[in-house]
């Protein structure tokens, strides 16, 4: 399209008026002369003052061949001229003319021949300088080369934001031919970008004159319509000399691939960021349904919308090679979470439930097979695989889920469950990267939870052996009444090496054990049930407290690196008397009906198995009808980051007040004490003394 062609399109024309100096026309300097039919000069322009060096009044009626050109070449001029005046035709070329100062300069002539109405003839002659000629030509034919072959999209607009210029380069980036751009606005030929803000931008650099360099922008044209490109625009105002604007320059490259190689390598960043976090963050503790919620909250959002971590119920009940399901299998799930509200979460199986997954479901395929399910874009018939049931798929699909993704949980070459992901919200469907993303993910929280699995089936050894290890302790005793109280650390099941004992001994006397195996595993439970064991063994030989101490001190040197405490006691229920040693252990508390709660003074000892040399010493200790003995562990009474001594304090506290029965007292203690918080094991033993008896009433167990 022409520029008339868009003026009758609906533009309207130029207004005509003056044009201010320093157009093409100045540059080149153009001089005017005309010759009548002699050779003598007529007509002399300012120009040519400037050019040939003759003020009009020097040149005014002279011929100018005698005027202009060098004797030598006299002749040839006059032939020129005499063809020029005889023919009609014009002539063109560069010919040397003699300047007033006398030197020789090559001028570009065009002649032509007029006639007036009388039929004279005279030969106008339009000259400029000729070197000014051939730099104009070079920089024109420089801008048409640069503009036609250049890589670079250009394009030229005008005051009114019009194209006016477009390179073949910006043909191909746009998709639409030159001549539908000329003409025309941004607005009208590509209204699928951003016009407004490609206009204002134009218009600021118009106003200011001040380039915009290397602005970044991104859409769709018709070249590449399915796909988002990126380009870095550079806006450039166009002025002529004497400061005239006459519009603005554009020059566009497509970054696209760089474009895209840096949304790349910021993924790379994300996904190693997410990697790192999920690093932190899953397998913090051995508990498998908080490594779960770790995954879960690792997962989403940045990996999804939605997210299920389901173990096979089979990996919680044992530890066989060969538990990989080849048919319908059952799931426990350990988490599910979503990154907003939305009833698509109930289309996962609530926390905790089995339930059994036919084979044509996606986790069951996913675990059966060891490998990802990966659909990343759900058709309606995915979503009866993915979902429990009807309802639930229903659910999904008016929450909008459109991509899914199943990674089984692998870990030493087994497959313990699998991590389930969809994606409703976020438009972009799961893609190669996420599936390896995924699958990274999924291998560290396996391992996680196939720790968390093995420490579980330790913990479960060990409370079984600890709970077949612990004495089931009477209510009653020869002259005591009994009651205690086993608090494992943390969750319910876990083990340790706490213990307490009551063991019957000859004439009616009662030995009270309690004590503490550093440490919470399975090896201690071990340990407790060794120590316990040698301690009835003792006790029943006859032998004082602190000797029982000291031989389950050197019972300690045999077992490898073992540390524990202990206290020991020994009631006859016809004195009243208690003998008491202690090897490290916090103080037993006596509780008077008729006083306070206070903590015996006797010899602390050293824990067994701490010191080569451990001296223990027996101390008595009335313990009259009504009053209460308290032994204990330091988990009920020591808190990290206290002393010891605010949890005695405490523990002294509590027994203050209304005098409860034995059972309550203990429920109590346990409620309120530091031991409530679980860091530690708390053993309680409390023995009351019953009126005093005669020889001969004491009664054998």
């Amino acid at each position: 399209m022409s520029a008339s062609d868009a003026d009758l399109s609906g533009r309207d024309p130029e207004p005509i008026g003056p044009s201010l100096p320093g157009g093409l026309l100045d540059l080149l300097g153009v001089a005017a002369a005309l010759l009548d039919g002699e050779g003598r000069i007529v007509l002399w322009s300012p120009q040519a003052r400037e050019l040939f060096g003759w003020s009009a009044d020097e040149a005014l009626g002279r011929y100018a061949a005698k005027l202009l050109v060098a004797e030598e070449n006299v002749p040839l001029i006059l032939e020129l001229f005499a063809k020029v005046m005889a023919s009609g035709e014009s002539w063109a070329g560069v010919f040397p003319v003699r300047h007033k100062d006398g030197s020789t300069r090559l001028v570009e002539f065009r002649n032509m021949r007029l006639r007036d109405k009388d039929g004279a003839r005279y030969a106008l002659g339009i000259a400029a300088d000729e070197s000014v000629v051939r730099g104009v030509e070079r920089d024109l034919a420089l801008s048409a080369r640069l503009v036609t072959q250049s890589p670079i999209g250009l394009a030229v607009l005008d005051t009114d934001l019009r194209y006016v210029l477009v390179n073949p380069a910006l043909e191909h980036i746009n998709g639409i031919p030159a001549r539908l751009h000329l003409g025309r606005t941004v607005a009208e030929v590509l209204p699928f970008l951003d016009a407004e803000a490609i206009q204002a931008a134009m218009r600021e650099v118009l106003s200011t004159g001040k380039p915009l360099l290397e602005q970044f922008t991104t859409g769709r044209t018709p070249a590449d319509p399915d796909a988002e490109h990126a380009w870095q625009v550079s806006y450039y105002r166009l002025d002529v000399a004497g400061g005239r604007v006459i519009g603005v320059a554009l020059s566009i490259v497509d970054v696209t691939e760089q474009h895209r190689a840096d949304q790349r390598a910021a993924q790379a960043r994300r996904r190693l960021a997410l990697i790192a976090r999920a690093s932190a963050r899953i397998g913090t503790t051995l508990d498998l349904g908080r490594t779960a919620r770790e995954l879960a909250d690792t997962v989403v959002p940045d990996l999804a919308d939605m997210t299920a971590i389901d173990i096979l119920d089979a990996v919680l009940q044992a530890r066989s090679a060969h538990l990989t399901p080849t048919g319908p299998a059952d799931f426990r799930a350990l988490a599910v979470k979503a990154a907003y509200p939305s009833e698509a979460a109930g289309a996962a199986d609530p926390v905790g439930e089995i339930s059994r997954y036919a084979a044509d479901r996606l986790v069951t395929r996913s675990a059966t097979t060891g490998r990802p399910v990966h659909i990343p874009h759900v058709r309606p018939g995915d979503l009866a695989r993915i979902a429990r049931d009807e309802q639930a798929a229903a659910a999904l699909a008016r929450a909008g889920a459109h991509s899914y993704l199943a990674v089984p949980l692998t870990a030493r070459g087994e497959v313990l469950g699998v991590l389930d992901m969809v994606r409703a919200r976020n438009p972009v469907p799961f893609d190669a990267d996420d599936v390896l993303l995924a699958e990274e993910l999924a291998a560290r929280a396996a391992v996680c939870i196939d720790n968390a699995r093995w420490y579980q089936t330790q913990r479960d050894a060990a409370t079984a052996l600890q709970r077949h290890l612990l004495p089931q302790i009477p209510p009653h005793a020869p002259g005591l009444n009994l009651a205690s109280r086993y608090q494992p650390a943390g969750a319910p099941g876990h083990a340790g090496g706490d213990w307490f004992d009551v063991i019957p001994l000859g004439a009616g006397a009662t030995a009270l054990v309690v004590g503490d195996v550093m440490g919470h595993d399975i090896n201690a439970a071990a340990t407790m049930g060794q120590l316990r064991t040698a301690s009835r063994t003792m006790a029943r030989l006859g032998l004082e407290p602190a000797e029982i101490l000291r031989q389950l001190d050197q019972l300690t040197e045999e077992l490898e690196e073992t540390i524990a405490t202990c206290v020991c006691v020994l009631h006859e229920p016809v004195s009243g008397r208690c003998r008491i040693a202690l090897a490290g252990h916090p103080p037993p508390v006596l509780h008077r009906p008729d006083g306070p709660a206070i903590l015996l003074d006797l010899p602390p000892g050293a824990p067994l198995g701490a010191a080569a040399h451990v001296s223990l010493t027996t101390a008595g200790v009335d313990l009259p009808a009504g009053a209460r003995l308290f032994l204990y562990t330091d988990g009920l009474v020591e808190q990290r980051a206290q002393a010891i001594d605010v949890g005695l304090n405490a523990l002294l506290d509590q027994l203050t007040g209304p005098w409860l029965p034995l059972d309550e007292v203990c429920d109590k203690l346990l409620a309120v004490l530091p031991g409530r918080k679980g860091d530690d094991d708390v053993a309680l033993l409390v023995a009351e003394a019953e009126p005093r008896q005669g020889p001969h009433e004491v009664q054998q167990w």
